[in-house]
């Protein structure tokens, strides 16, 4: 298993495009991330030929259906071999509940991951869903339902980071996106941090795109990122 907290996002419309960018990355010193476009575009034989190219997979569907559902699509993930899989903590406890008790009982068990709060979201946007609540008292409040219903840790915005680690301890994953190398743009990330900033924060795991996959030199970025780390 790779040392490294780096996730690169293969934010890509197809599966040429995808293996060509992921073949020019050190599987050694990155996971990778397949989201809804890609998964849609290319399918599961994707998820094969990355992990033959070497790499630890975080497949990022974010499913959230009824229980049955869910557990049923979490056993058909977890029986890819992906590293990592992601379910919406807005699905609630017994949702989340039944895709543990499904990635528990496969042969490969990978880790459970709950959404929280997307990084894309603002106060005003949960608002409009019915949310009063700060986006911070939010994810507090979606990742301790995720922590009782047995999620090995959530996405959550690098900004609330500290304060899950404090209430979680050492032992719940914390996986930010929204991560944005200095002097990156934010695109349509609000809530975002540097790597440097999301690891003394208390992330485990910095979720990386368009810094990188739009970069003149992507593995100049990851190994700047890398030595960013190693400096903290």
């Amino acid at each position: 298993m790779t040392p490294s907290p780096i996730i690169v996002a293969l934010d890509f419309p197809s599966k040429d495009q995808a293996l060509a960018f992921a073949r020019e990355l050190p599987a050694d010193k990155c996971r990778v991330k397949v989201g809804f476009e890609l998964f849609v575009a290319a399918g599961p034989a994707l998820i094969d030929e990355l992990h033959a190219l070497g790499f630890e997979l975080f497949l990022d569907l974010k499913f959230h259906d009824i229980p049955n559902t869910v557990a049923a699509v979490c056993r058909i993930a977890a029986d890819l071999g992906v590293w990592m899989l992601n379910v919406h903590a807005s699905g609630g406890r017994r949702m989340i509940e039944a895709a543990r008790e499904a990635v528990d009982a496969a042969s490969h068990r990978p880790h459970l991951i709950a959404v929280t709060v997307l990084t894309s979201m603002t106060a005003a946007d949960l608002a409009e869903s019915g949310v009063t609540d700060p986006p911070a008292v939010q994810v507090e409040r979606l990742a301790a339902l995720a922590r009782r219903a047995g999620a090995d840790g959530v996405v959550c915005s690098a900004r609330e980071a500290a304060r899950l680690r404090r209430a979680h301890g050492d032992d719940f994953l914390l996986v930010t996106p929204g991560i944005r190398p200095a002097g990156s743009s934010g695109d349509d990330q609000r809530r975002v941090m540097t790597p440097r900033e999301a690891m003394t924060a208390g992330a485990d795991f910095l979720v990386i795109g368009r810094p990188i996959t739009q970069a003149e030199a992507p593995v100049e970025v990851i190994n700047e990122v890398l030595v960013s780390l190693a400096r903290g």
